[in-house]
């Protein structure tokens, strides 16, 4: 019998608080967040904020208190601002980019939500990521006018998911503690590191939180690690304090009580509901067998394949197309790797006949067969123009079965391994659309001073010149390039000089003549947002700009407008990351 339960209702009360107390104690020793919204801000205009705390209830229950937000903080606005509650959520001081932390307060919700939802529509470069990152977890108070803090919560919380960066999110998890509806991104990262079969991972995010979670998911997840990191005293608190309140889950509690040791029995139950209940599945049986199907989630497919459950590609029936079908579906989503896919294509036996005349004898065939085959020409064929052709047909039909992924990395190393002047004009461009061009090393910066973006200029925005001597190199410049009467001052010089101008530093009237600035290019729905000082959308605005390209590769026209709009807005620090990425050569 268990030991609570022979317990009175009183005593069984007085050590669940003292246990309680225990769980607590094992997670406050975290470093306090300067931007946590129980901190006390400090003043934005003066005269217009006061702070203000609300009192704890007395009357709640222990289970209630641990839900309860224990302090708020109001903001009283000026004569066009009503006065609300203000949350500070986020990672990044705004000075560190050169924000405020009143960026949203002229937008309007609707207009934010409306823009971002077409946003999430884009497959965004690593660039606009990189400013989207900065844009909605820099702290800053909520829009003024059709949001509610829940509601720009939830913008935050859907652009992580939906970047899908686990430790980006565990670091705002951790460091936004106090905010209401991250349960939601609690659940994904320790789903993430469990179907990598990585529980480690998945406790560790538990131990790092300061609060009981009530969700019942994440309740039972965290009673699971106390077990798994034999704690089961707080295991055995936290799972009886559930019970009191009505928990009824009969498979979870089978497998708690063979953990627990309470019994032997072997539960035979699988149950695919959740990676949680899939893992104390094969947790608690030791004979665990499981065959993946069409149905099966990607997160149990990638569980099956990060513990080994897999069945091995040498004990695969060749006769087997269902099975074999699966495997390839399962490639494609990165659940089986490509190598075990195209050893398992290598198993399949043909005869002389059909491996010379491959491009006839494979449309005779299934489609897996015939994929086999295919594969199996080109790692004999030698000559470049048939082993190109054969590539081909065999990427093609990937695509046309819709499993596309599963001949990437095999296509990739195979191309790679053929010189691409041996290549006919016919496969170029197939040729150039899948080999992987790696990026180089880049050690330095290229100073060029016969050109004004890629001269010492530049050194200004990695903060290696200051104002002073700013001056004197940029009439240096201008001086050799007065002198070369064929040099034509091109968009990027433009962007160079007008964001120098902008810090204030003077171009000298004899040098003005150089070039002529115009400024109609800017879109005139972002220079109405910069006017109306709404600096958050505007940096939404030209995210949806950049959208799918990397900044080096927009057009001079449109970083000009980029660059022009950030400089109008003061936004120096994002501005010269900007810089830095589109002006200079680089070695």
């Amino acid at each position: 019998m268990k030991i609570l339960k022979l317990l009175s209702k009183k005593n069984f009360f007085i050590i669940l608080i003292f246990f309680f107390l225990q769980v607590l104690k094992v997670y406050s020793n975290e470093p306090v967040d300067i931007w946590n919204i129980k901190t006390p801000k400090p003043e934005i205009k003066k005269d217009n904020i006061e702070k203000n705390e609300d009192q704890d209830s007395n009357k709640k229950s222990i289970y209630e208190i641990q839900t309860q937000k224990q302090n708020n903080l109001s903001i009283e606005q000026d004569e066009t601002l009503s006065s609300k509650e203000i949350g500070i959520v986020g990672l990044y001081d705004p000075a560190e980019n050169g924000l405020t932390i009143d960026m949203w307060l002229n937008s309007n919700g609707h207009e934010i939500v409306n823009l971002f939802n077409k946003i999430k529509k884009i497959k965004l470069s690593e660039d606009a990521k990189e400013i989207l990152n900065i844009l909605f977890l820099t702290n800053t108070y909520y829009p003024n006018k059709n949001m509610s803090t829940e509601e720009f919560l939830k913008l935050k919380s859907d652009w992580l998911i939906i970047n899908d960066d686990l430790q980006l999110i565990e670091e705002y998890i951790i460091k936004n503690q106090s905010v209401d509806g991250n349960e939601k991104l609690i659940k994904l990262l320790v789903d993430q590191y469990l179907s990598n079969s990585n529980i480690e991972k998945s406790c560790k995010i538990f131990s790092k939180i300061n609060k009981i979670l009530i969700d019942e998911y994440l309740y039972k997840f965290n009673i699971y690690c106390l077990i798994n990191n034999n704690q089961r005293e707080q295991a055995q608190v936290l799972f009886e304090l559930k019970k009191e309140f009505g928990f009824e889950d009969t498979f979870f509690e089978k497998k708690y009580n063979y953990l627990m040791k309470y019994t032997t029995e072997i539960d035979q139950d699988i149950s695919e509901r959740s990676i949680l209940d899939f893992h104390l599945s094969h947790r608690t049986n030791p004979n665990f067998e499981f065959e993946p199907n069409d149905t099966t989630s990607k997160s149990i497919w990638n569980y099956l394949s990060t513990s080994n459950l897999l069945d091995s590609i040498q004990n695969v029936d060749l006769k087997d197309a269902n099975k074999i079908s699966l495997i390839e579906k399962a490639t494609h989503q990165g659940n089986y790797s490509e190598k075990d896919l195209f050893d398992l294509y290598k198993r399949f036996q043909f005869n002389i006949n059909q491996l010379l005349t491959i491009k006839d004898s494979y449309k005779l065939l299934s489609n897996i067969e015939a994929r086999a085959l295919i594969y199996q020409g080109i790692l004999i064929t030698s000559e470049t123009k048939k082993k190109i052709e054969l590539i081909k047909i065999l990427k093609d039909s990937f695509i046309k079965e819709n499993i596309s992924n599963a001949f990437n990395f095999e296509l990739i190393k195979i191309l790679k391994s053929m010189n691409m002047d041996d290549i006919s004009s016919d496969y170029t461009s197939f040729y150039s659309s899948f080999i992987i061009k790696e990026e180089e090393n880049i050690k330095k910066i290229k100073i060029n001073n016969k050109i004004i973006h890629q001269s010492k200029l530049i050194n200004y925005f990695k903060k290696d010149t200051g104002k002073k001597n700013i001056k004197k190199d940029l009439i240096d410049v201008l001086k050799k390039i007065k002198k070369d009467k064929n040099y034509f001052v091109s968009t990027k010089d433009l962007i160079l000089l007008e964001s120098l101008k902008s810090d204030g530093i003077v171009i000298p009237k004899k040098y003005k003549d150089l070039y002529e600035v115009d400024d109609s290019n800017m879109p005139i729905d972002i220079q109405v947002l910069i006017n109306n000082d709404e600096m958050g959308l505007v940096l939404l605005r030209l995210i949806e700009v950049i959208g799918p390209d990397q900044l080096k590769n927009i057009e001079p026209q449109s970083l000009y407008f980029i660059i022009n709009a950030l400089n109008q807005l003061n936004i120096d620090p994002l501005r010269n990351k900007i810089l830095l990425k589109i002006l200079p050569l680089k070695i």
